[in-house]
């Protein structure tokens, strides 16, 4: 049984919600999202509320898909009312990162500048040393993050690149503490 795909899920006053030919729309005050629905899947909307089901409960792949079908509802409406932010900081000497036009210039040691062509629906801020984030797709905004933080991961010895906000980069000692003499 999956707990979250058995959670009946409340609709806000101010998002719609509709199915068609095997997709879901999900409307609210900040954007549109849709997504293709399993046929596995069975989505219920009566009285401003979500509930999900499947056929054959023994089946572990339709369990499986039961509860991510949940997730990803859920994640829906939270995006069409709140929206999903993340935080990426740079660090280093001499490094750098610029908005120009949609896209992201990054200046991160690298012999040449490196432009990031940022997705439509993602917001692009930047902050002194941040790089902030904001999208109603948490799948989307997540993807984005972690393509740029691939441009230059933070390394363990002076931890210089570029890293979540809330991420801890384990420190490693350099060459000195290996001679210990």
């Amino acid at each position: 049984m999956s707990r979250i795909g058995k959670q009946i899920i409340e609709i806000p006053q101010d998002v719609k919600i509709e199915i068609k030919d095997n997709v879901i729309f999900v409307q609210g005050p900040k954007g549109k999202l849709e997504r293709k629905i399993n046929k596995l899947v069975t989505i219920d909307i009566k009285d401003n509320k979500v509930s999900f089901s499947i056929k054959n409960e023994n089946n572990k792949k339709e369990r499986s898909l039961w509860g991510t079908f949940a997730s990803h509802v859920i994640n829906m409406i939270t995006g069409v009312t709140q929206g999903f932010t993340k935080t990426l900081e740079v660090n280093g000497v001499g490094y750098k990162v610029v908005i120009q036009g949609k896209d992201l210039k990054l200046e991160v040691g690298y012999s040449h500048p490196v432009i990031y062509k940022v997705a439509e629906d993602v917001e692009v801020k930047v902050e002194k040393n941040q790089i902030i984030l904001t999208s109603v797709d948490k799948e989307l905004l997540g993807s984005t993050a972690a393509e740029i933080r691939a441009i230059k991961k933070p390394e363990p010895y002076k931890g210089k690149g570029i890293k979540y906000l809330e991420e801890v980069i384990r420190r490693k000692a350099g060459k000195t503490a290996a001679k210990g003499e």
